[in-house]
Parts: structure tokens; sequence; C-alpha cells
């Protein structure tokens, strides 16, 4: 397949701009006193310094680094095309002239290194983690609705290898006054869910001890 070649107005109008601005710092660059292929390195400087700004605007167009280093290059450009253009006497040029363009190869290192190794500098985007999405806010359940939530069941009681000895009928059994405390604090809590006082029963089952012991702990319960 052939393609065609077309002209672009645009692309023939860059070709000679960059044509002249590349003639005219050469010229400069040899009136300052750089001969021979100094003269020509001058603007092959300049113009990688003007590239490699615009590849990083065009990667982030706020970046002031780039815009710095784009507009030296720029003022660079510029300024050999004014100077050329009858503004300086070339054949006699100026001190800051010489000393700017002698000092011209350590400023466009200096910023073709900066350029050069600024992080995504080509244009790489750059990867952000993902936000974790926040939980779906849960249902308002109306009370009436709510299953009741489960009794929570209370830890057994250790049971002792050997049993205890029966007490005798006639005498209540001795109960510890951490049994106490806890029987207690169980026979609240039942209290507080259900409005009611704690039964013997309930609350032998809850405890797990004897009926004997049961009774003496609820008598103490009172």
């Amino acid at each position: 397949m052939i393609r065609t070649i077309r002209p672009d107005a645009v692309l023939v109008q860059a070709v000679i701009a960059g044509a002249l601005s590349f003639a005219h710092l050469h010229d400069l660059a040899a009136a300052a006193g750089q001969s021979g292929w100094k003269a020509w390195a001058y603007p092959v400087s300049v113009d990688l310094l003007l590239v490699a700004a615009w590849r990083l605007l065009r990667a982030d167009s706020t970046s002031r680094l780039a815009w710095c280093w784009f507009l030296i290059a720029l003022v660079a450009s510029l300024g050999a095309n004014v100077a050329t253009a009858g503004f300086l006497d070339l054949a006699h040029p100026p001190a800051w002239l010489r000393f700017g363009v002698a000092g011209w190869p350590a400023l466009a290192f200096l910023g073709g290194t900066l350029l050069t190794h600024t992080p995504d500098s080509a244009g790489n985007p750059v990867l952000v983690p993902p936000v974790p999405a926040a939980p779906a806010p849960e249902p308002d359940v109306p009370e009436s609705d709510a299953a009741p939530e489960p009794e929570p069941e209370p830890a057994p009681i250790g049971v002792a290898e050997e049993a205890p000895a029966l007490p005798a009928p006639d005498m209540a059994p001795m109960v510890p006054a951490g049994l106490v405390a806890h029987a207690r604090k169980v026979a609240d809590e039942h209290h507080a869910r259900t409005g009611t006082r704690i039964d013997t029963e309930t609350l032998r089952a809850r405890l797990g001890v004897p009926a004997p012991m049961a009774d003496a702990i609820a008598a103490q319960l009172t």
C-alpha cells in the first residue's frame, strides 16, 4: 500500500522556524568566541532542552520545573534571533554575551539532568491505590421486628474432682462470698431483662449448683 505524502503547512512552518533559530544560535555562539564544532553544538543544546521541557509539560502541564526550563530555553532561542537582527554589534560582542554563552553548557546540563530524572517525566500514569468502598449502612429494624438476642450462657462453675459432703438436712450449706456475688449479678441481669425477680429453679439452673445451695443463695439475695 503506497501512502501519499501530503504537505502540512504547520510542519513546514515549524521546520523553517527551527532552521532559522538554529542558524541564529550558531552565529551568536560564533560571535561570542565559540568556533568550529562548538558553535554548532550550542543550537543543538538549546533545542534539546526545549524539547525535553515540552515533553514533560505534555505529561504534566502544571509542572513548575518544566515551565521554568522551557522558558529558559525559549528566551535563549529568542534572544539569539533578536541579537543577530542588528541589535548587537557581533563584531565586538559585549562581555555579558560572552559570559552567557560560556556558561550555557553548564546551565543546559543542569536543566537536562533535572528534566530527565524527574519522576514520570515520560508521561507514565501514576497508579493510585483504590479507595475501599464504605460499607453500606444497615437498615433500621423496628424493635418489634428485631429478633431477641439470645441469653448469654453463664460460665460454668468448676466442679471439684471430689464432690463435697452434703450437709446435714437441718444445717444450711455454706455459700462462698464469690458465689453469692456472682448469683447477685445473674439475678440483677434477669430482673433487668424480664422485669421479674429470678426464681430459685432458674437460679439453680443458671449457676449449676445443687438445690439446697440454690435455696441458701436465694435466701441471701432477698
